[in-house]
């Protein structure tokens, strides 16, 4: 009937479909990644790990500058590559990681960044949300990175009850259009920083609490654990 609110969903395929319309509404399908190329946002990508979009942003202006190709990291030396990414953390074994990925491009695939997920998980430092983000965001390739921001959203909306990121990738891409993968992804990262915050969630502020089994619009304005909620997915 006219002016009755639509149906709440209920299944983690309707909650799922829900939170693609919502979030497409609310955010641009955009990486937070400094990046002009493949190569480039393999890089930025690696270098994300266990730190800060914004922190590897800083560094790789100065990176992509002084090593523009495959070739360039293939023979890069270490400590000066250690240097240039230190404030990156864990800065040893990622510029052993960037030098070992230069080589396995320039030796397997004539210096390009592979198109496929079975290539580029050889690359060292590369596994399955890394490569989702090369082929979603730099060819426009469907994939669903899960990084901790999906995995903690994920399982909040009742999406999925598991803290794997290989299930949660395959459970949540089941249950969306392929189409909209990467951009589910992407939305809901942003979502994790500015609304869903781990430490304090903005429930009250979010599109999402209507139906979310995990929200608690109230003074406390706190989340229940994830899969508490009524209809959490198995």
């Amino acid at each position: 009937m006219p002016g009755l609110p639509p149906p709440r969903p209920r299944s983690p395929r309707q909650r799922a479909l829900a939170a693609v319309s919502a979030l497409r509404e609310l955010y641009p399908a955009v990486c937070a990644l400094s990046h002009s190329s493949p190569l480039e946002l393999l890089v930025a990508t690696i270098l994300s790990a266990q730190t800060t979009d914004e922190r590897v942003n800083l560094v790789t202006p100065e990176l992509f500058r002084r090593m523009p190709s495959a070739a360039d990291y293939a023979g890069a030396d270490l400590g000066e590559l250690e240097a240039l990414i230190h404030p990156t953390g864990f800065f040893r074994s990622k510029a052993r990681n960037l030098v070992g990925m230069g080589q396995v491009l320039v030796g397997r695939f004539d210096g390009e960044v592979p198109r496929t997920m079975e290539q580029l998980v050889q690359l060292p430092g590369v596994g399955r949300k890394t490569a989702n983000v090369v082929l979603g965001v730099g060819f426009g390739i469907p994939g669903f990175p899960v990084d901790t921001h999906v995995t903690r959203l994920a399982n909040l909306l009742g999406l999925v009850r598991s803290r794997d990121p290989v299930k949660i990738e395959a459970k949540v891409c089941q249950m969306v259009p392929k189409e909209e993968w990467t951009g589910f992804s992407l939305r809901l990262i942003q979502h994790g920083r500015q609304v869903c915050v781990a430490r304090r969630p903005r429930c009250a502020l979010c599109p999402l609490s209507g139906w979310c089994p995990s929200a608690v619009v109230g003074p406390e304005r706190s989340l229940r654990g994830p899969g508490t909620g009524e209809g959490a997915a198995p």
